[in-house]
């Protein structure tokens, strides 16, 4: 119960934490989290921290990922996913809602929910899937301006800039926007769909010093690679953005089909956590043996 009890609430701040599982030996292995239930499983696996990805959130919204949910409506999703799991997330920031004023909003309302770390993109709304065709850019100049306002604005939040230059602009636009965006104050750097590992490889050769993210999505035009093999590369972060949200797709998919087919979901019972399990996971027991030690506690003449 990370967020009951007062002992039991992580004392340093997310982006503290966030530095911390960055600092350990080997590559940081971010799997996306697209809801509480997910930020548990991902912490019952093994992992230390968590990503958020604007593409999740919006699908699972049964919308497009063209920058038009708004920031309280991220809040939410990194609230349940902070106060479910107590790991230090790393939140999509797409383009920061707008301007300078608007990406320091952006921070304070994300580290007040609980995130430990934030990416923000160079593209213009609407923005899109940094896997998709026709990314329109943002001047370098523009996007440093909010990286900067992004540093200004935070208590302890890891600030992580984002560029789609290399499909628009090459190599040499992706670094040259890298080296500008960590003059700004960008504590890492994220080279979105590179599309071979030569390129991985040379991005990381012209960034000496600089810490580098990986995007490990499937269906895109990254090769798929191993957290070990982006290791190998000289990485220091990895995320699987949508793999959650995909897998958990594909079985309503299969639900729905089941239902209308057979009335009924018998034949898919196998393939579904049970009730004990859901309970285990989501602590039901603890919970409820809380609420009784304070309801005892409270009854006159207990002591």
């Amino acid at each position: 119960m990370p967020y009951l009890i007062g002992s039991d609430l992580p004392e340093a701040p997310a982006g503290a934490r966030f530095r911390a599982a960055l600092a350990r030996p080997g590559i940081l292995r971010l799997p996306g989290a697209h809801n509480g239930m997910a930020a548990l499983q991902a912490k019952a696996a093994g992992f230390p921290a968590l990503y958020l990805s604007g593409a999740a959130m919006t699908a699972g919204m049964g919308l497009p990922d063209l920058g038009i949910i708004t920031v309280d409506e991220v809040a939410f999703f990194i609230r349940q996913i902070a106060r479910a799991s107590g790991l230090p997330l790393l939140v999509d920031g797409d383009t920061g809602y707008g301007e300078a004023l608007n990406v320091m909003h952006m921070v304070r309302v994300f580290e007040e929910a609980g995130a430990g770390a934030v990416h923000l993109e160079d593209q213009l709304l609407p923005k899109k899937c940094g896997h998709l065709n026709d990314k329109k850019l943002a001047p370098a100049t523009e996007m440093a301006a909010k990286v900067a306002a992004a540093v200004r604005a935070r208590r302890h939040l890891f600030v992580i800039a984002r560029t789609d230059a290399a499909a628009s602009e090459g190599i040499e636009g992706a670094v040259a926007r890298a080296r500008l965006y960590v003059e700004a104050g960008a504590d890492a750097i994220f080279p979105e769909a590179l599309t071979s590992i030569e390129m991985f490889r040379e991005l990381r050769a012209r960034l000496p010093g600089v810490k580098l993210l990986a995007n490990m999505t499937e269906f895109g035009r990254t090769p798929a690679l191993t957290a070990q093999e982006f290791q190998d590369l000289g990485y220091d972060m990895v995320i699987w953005p949508v793999s959650s949200l995909r897998i958990a797709n594909r079985a309503q998919e299969r639900l729905y089909a089941a239902l209308a087919r057979d009335g009924a979901t018998t034949a898919l019972l196998p393939e579904m956590q049970t009730r004990a399990e859901l309970y285990d996971l989501i602590g039901l027991n603890a919970f409820e043996a809380l609420d009784r030690s304070i309801a005892q506690s409270a009854l006159p003449g207990a002591d």
